[in-house]
Order: structure tokens, then C-alpha cells, then sequence
């Protein structure tokens, strides 16, 4: 899936300045800054699904922390993991005046209601983690000043290619996903993941549920699908919540010599020779940059329109450190 900021990316950022660009390749002028940019400390309106999921609760703290070294008042919204409540957010921000925001999404469909919201007002947006539908962008004519995330792609690639490594290039390997169907960077990893897996002429996925990142759904659903698919030897969770919920999973269902774990990381999880290896991002990382960004960007510099960072790959014998989370 690609972004709308990224794809005309060959245009040039350097060409255009501090601007944005449109879905359709074309350019736009770098607009005038909200009057609050000129304060002394700028206001910057940060928008979070919710504060459960260790990785947001990492990001808000880096935040928080990073945007009093910046020299920025931070205003933090939770969504509570709901589109229209991001929605109202957004629009509070708006009434607020605030400088910039920058965006996690809930959703990536929903999330271009708000993106176009901030654009209506001239107020700049900077987008984290989820990344928002290029093609709810396009049809609203909304655009991102910059993503900044994990290269997702390429996290569930190594994944892959890990599995491989531990089980044989020619294993039988029939695996189960236990995903997020409803968000582009989760599709993106079990792309990376299934492309890697399936060079191997034996391996084949039996079947997809959806976590919803939240563990106690993932407990659920991939119970329902061990026992719908008795011949699965390997699970692959692609976020920290839904490997936590199959973790448990499996072990309810006495299955941890037979099914082996992938996954992007379970904060504060060991892995085994069950939970074979995982990949983790650093949030706090990605807040990091995203401000640092937007100062440049509020001083009229030009910067990048998208910020890949690699993910940690943890093998059997590690454990994730503080901060480090799928």
C-alpha cells in the first residue's frame, strides 16, 4: 500500500521546499503557519488510539518527554481505540489553534477525515505507526507533511526468513495468522512474512483471524483457529497484543511442542524454543523523531516524507528491553 505524501517522493522534497504534495504528484505551496507556531512554545495536538497497548503508552511518555526538550507544549488525545472520538479530537485541536499535530491514527480508512480536517484549518500534520489509506486520502484531497514507523514490510520478511532458518527451507509449514486485517501496516508485515515463507514449495497459510490488537480477542480466535486447523505448526502474530493472546492459546490448548510463535514482540516477553523469535519496534523512537521533524519542518526546513526505521529481530534466549514492543 502506498502513501500519498511518499508516492511522487522522486519529485524532490528539496524541490518543494517546506510544501506538501497531493495525491496526484502535484505540488502545493508551503502554507503560512498557525499563529500559535509563533508562541514561545508552540502547542502540538498529538492524537493516540488508546493508552492499553504498551507501544502507545511508550509513545506518549517519548511525547511528553521530547516535546519539553523541543521547547513544545504537548496536548495528548486517546481515542479509546474509536474513529469518531479521533474525529472530535481533531476538531478540538482545530478550536484550539494549535501548531501542528501529528497523527497515530485509529484507523487507516477513518484516519483521512482527520488529516483533511487539520488540512481545511492550514494547521500541518505529521502521521506515526498506522499509516492512513492512500485511497481515502486521494478522494478527499488530503495530504501528511511526513510518516515516520517501522519498516513493516521488512520486519515480517526477517521474521520469515527466521522461520525458515530454525525449521528447514523445505519444512512442511502450515501457518496461521493471527493479524489485522483492517490496518495497512499489519498487511504489510504479513506480506513481508508470507512472501518469506512461501520460497519454501512446502509452507502454505491455513488461515487468517483478526486480533483486533487486543489479547483477550486473540485468545480467542486463535484458539478457534488451532482447533479449525489441527495440522498448523506455526503462528504468526503480527502485533505485540495478538502474540500475547496466542501465546496463551497455545499453551491452553497443550500445544507447545507442535506450534511454534512468530511474531512482532509481546512487551516484556521472553522468547522460547515455543515463542521462537519476534520483532520489535521503538516507538518512543519513532515520537522522537516525528518531533524533531516538525521542528525542522516549523523552521523551514525541508524534511524527509518518510522515516523507515529497522525492527530488533529477538531469537530463543532473549527478551525485549523497555520500549521495545510489536
Amino acid at each position: 500500500m502506498k502513501i500519498t505524501t511518499l508516492k511522487s517522493m522522486l519529485l524532490g522534497a528539496a524541490a518543494l521546499g517546506a510544501g506538501m504534495l497531493l495525491a496526484d504528484g502535484s505540488a502545493i505551496a508551503a502554507p503560512k503557519l498557525p499563529a500559535n507556531c509563533s508562541q514561545a512554545k508552540p502547542t502540538i495536538g498529538v492524537a493516540l488510539p488508546n493508552t492499553v497497548n504498551p507501544y502507545y503508552i511508550a509513545m506518549q511518555d517519548s511525547f511528553e518527554k521530547n516535546g519539553a526538550k523541543l521547547g513544545f507544549a504537548v496536548n495528548v488525545a486517546i481515542a479509546n481505540d474509536n474513529d469518531s472520538n479521533q474525529l472530535s479530537q481533531i476538531d478540538a485541536f482545530v478550536q484550539q489553534g494549535v501548531c501542528a499535530v501529528v497523527l497515530n491514527a485509529v484507523n487507516s480508512g477513518p484516519g483521512a477525515a482527520s488529516v483533511k480536517a487539520l488540512n481545511d484549518a492550514g494547521i500541518p500534520v505529521f502521521t506515526v505507526n498506522v499509516i492512513v489509506s492512500d485511497e481515502d486520502l486521494k478522494a478527499q484531497g488530503a495530504s501528511f507533511v511526513e510518516y515516520v514507523g517501522a519498516d513493516q514490510v521488512a520486519g515480517g520478511r526477517q521474521i520469515g526468513e527466521q522461520l525458515l532458518k530454525d525449521l528447514g527451507d523445505s519444512a512442511t509449514v502450515v501457518a496461521g495468522i493471527v493479524g489485522d486485517p483492517d490496518q495497512i501496516p499489519t498487511n504489510q508485515r504479513d506480506k513481508g512474512f508470507t512472501d518469506a515463507i512461501t520460497k519454501n514449495p512446502n509452507a502454505k497459510v491455513a488461515g487468517t483471524v483478526n486480533s483486533k490488537v487486543d489479547p483477550n480477542v486473540s485468545l480467542q480466535v486463535t484458539g478457534d483457529l488451532l482447533q479449525g486447523h489441527p495440522d498448523i505448526n506455526v503462528i504468526w502474530a503480527d502485533t505485540g497484543p495478538g502474540a500475547v493472546g496466542a501465546l496463551q492459546a497455545i499453551a491452553q490448548q497443550d500445544k507447545a511442542d507442535s506450534v511454534k510463535l512468530y511474531a512482532f514482540c509481546a512487551a516484556d516477553t521472553a522468547l522460547t524454543a515455543n515463542y521462537a523469535a519476534c520483532a520489535a519496534q521503538e516507538p518512543a523512537d519513532y515520537a522522537r523523531i516525528a518531533l524533531e521533524n516538525l521542528k525542522k519542518y516549523l523552521g523551514g526546513q525541508d524534511v524527509p516524507q518518510q522515516v523507515l526505521q529497522p525492527l530488533k529481530i529477538f531469537l530463543n534466549g532473549q527478551k525485549p528491553g523497555p520500549g521495545e514492543v510489536g
